[in-house]
């Protein structure tokens, strides 16, 4: 790689792998109807990652998480409210030391009064709230503040003419490909660093109708994993109860209008994709680009009786991970187990920068992997979000899936043999001196005690905070982006053929 690559991140948001068989080695919705033509697209010329995971099965921890390359608990990122402090070094960070210019537009979660964090530009406004009123207490499981989930998204899924989600994910491929137009017109010759996040397919459960037609007269497949309630895991059972699943009666229409919803949420979500992939062609860039594509977790839609996501099982958990990059990289399948901490340090080694990191790393470089060299096959977890009572951790290693929180008893999965995560093998005395290790392993790797008085800790802090700043006066940290009219079109100031001439691609003279 003698040129350095320019780096473009497609994201979405709550995609499960499993919706996307081409993209997964595990389970998958039965006769899975995604209609993703781009997307096939992508993986059929590029380096697709098959086991992939995240890192925290919540929108914010995940992308922390994956932005830092450092677990959830490292850097205080353990929910939706949590900030990612301002000295966090970020692969924004370092490929912006390196040389490249960092863009984000889109949905990322920041909270605080840093909404950068190392991208020297950010074309969009974020889509929740950068403040700390999302703020879980450990100290009360029973109580389910008005900003919990619920089953509205169920309840009320189908077709619409407009969402919030729309209006907003318009704005993100519109500044996306208007960027890209404009790099290919300025005179910044550096390479570019860019992150595209849309908030599709997350619930609600409402697309337009393009997309819910695309599914008329396609069979919708049901949950496939019923899990009976006495059968259920602690941390589940808390789950349902955080999202008011237990309390409100779901009809098999009203599940079955949500998956069809979520299915054209992915198909508008591909076609978004599409439209940049075309303006990398239209550019000329995209024979320099490469082309990452992934999303911040899954969603359980309606598996073991679960919602959304929140939960390190399959569904939530397992995450569509892809690279293209035809003229570098051969189109090729990875089976091993590899997870969003990986984006930092790959990306990293992707632009031909040292890796020396101002702070530690839990990732690994995914480069070996794509150029069919061995590369590490480890992925770690962490939630600390709604729904726990204390931390829970995953290990994800081999065929091999552990879970552990100090409260619930564990679970170990084997899912070359057990995909749908039926059998806790944690009890077998057959499985006893692996459930040992993998014991080792968490005490080796985690402290409880202090993790779980750091979050609330931290809970503490934040809901004092909240409480403060949302009486008299609001100042909020949202993210504006500056505008100067007075530059735009014929309003700059320039001669006027010298203007039209700079804006013209290809250039003319």
């Amino acid at each position: 790689m003698t040129t350095r690559p320019n780096i473009l991140v497609l994201m979405a948001d709550q995609m499960t792998a499993q919706a996307l068989p081409f993209l997964t080695n595990g389970p998958t919705l039965d006769h899975s109807p995604v209609i993703a033509p781009n997307l096939r697209r992508l993986a059929e010329h590029g380096v697709v990652f098959k086991s992939a995971y995240c890192n925290s099965p919540l929108c914010g921890p995940s992308r922390f998480s994956m932005l830092s390359g450092q677990l959830p608990s490292r850097i205080g990122g353990y929910d939706n409210a949590c900030e990612l402090t301002a000295d966090t070094p970020t692969v924004a960070h370092y490929l912006r030391a390196g040389g490249y210019r960092t863009i984000l537009t889109g949905k990322m979660h920041f909270v605080g009064p840093d909404q950068l964090h190392g991208f020297e530009e950010r074309l969009t406004t974020d889509i929740y709230p950068a403040d700390f009123s999302w703020t879980p207490d450990w100290t009360r499981p029973d109580h389910r503040p008005h900003w919990y989930h619920s089953m509205d998204s169920v309840l009320t899924a189908g077709p619409a003419v407009r969402t919030n989600q729309i209006d907003y994910d318009e704005e993100v491929i519109f500044t996306t490909r208007r960027k890209l137009y404009d790099i290919v017109r300025d005179k910044d010759d550096r390479p570019f660093f860019m992150i595209a996040s849309m908030t599709h397919p997350h619930d609600p459960y409402a697309i337009p109708r393009k997309y819910w037609d695309m599914y008329e007269g396609i069979d919708i497949p049901l949950p496939r994993v019923e899990i009976a309630p006495d059968a259920r895991d602690p941390h589940s059972a808390r789950l349902r109860a955080v999202s008011a699943m237990d309390d409100t009666p779901v009809s098999t229409a009203q599940i079955l209008a949500a998956r069809r919803a979520y299915f054209g949420a992915i198909s508008f979500v591909d076609e978004q994709i599409g439209q940049v992939l075309d303006t990398l062609d239209e550019t000329g860039l995209a024979e320099n680009t490469v082309v990452i594509v992934c999303t911040d977790h899954g969603d359980m839609l309606g598996e073991r009786g679960l919602w959304y996501k929140m939960t390190f099982f399959e569904g939530a958990a397992h995450i569509p991970v892809m690279v293209s990059a035809p003229g570098r990289f051969a189109p090729r399948v990875v089976d091993q187990n590899v997870s969003l901490l990986d984006l930092l340090p790959t990306c990293v080694d992707l632009a031909g920068l040292a890796p020396t990191f101002a702070a530690p790393v839990d990732g690994h470089s995914l480069v070996p992997w794509l150029i069919g060299e061995q590369g590490a096959d480890e992925v770690i977890g962490e939630y600390l979000g709604e729904g726990a009572v204390a931390p829970i951790v995953m290990i994800r290693r081999g065929p091999w899936k552990f879970i552990h929180c100090p409260v619930d008893p564990d679970q170990l999965y084997d899912l070359s043999a057990d995909r749908d995560e039926l059998v806790n093998l944690a009890a077998d005395p057959a499985h006893a001196t692996l459930v040992a290790a993998f014991r080792a392993e968490v005490a080796e790797r985690w402290d409880f005690d202090t993790i779980t008085a750091q979050v609330l800790a931290s809970q503490r802090r934040r809901t004092l905070v909240a409480q403060a700043n949302a009486t008299g006066h609001l100042t909020a940290w949202d993210w504006s982006p500056p505008r100067d009219a007075s530059s735009e079109y014929v309003r700059n100031h320039m001669d006027l053929e010298e203007l039209e001439a700079a804006a013209r691609f290809p250039r003319v003279r």
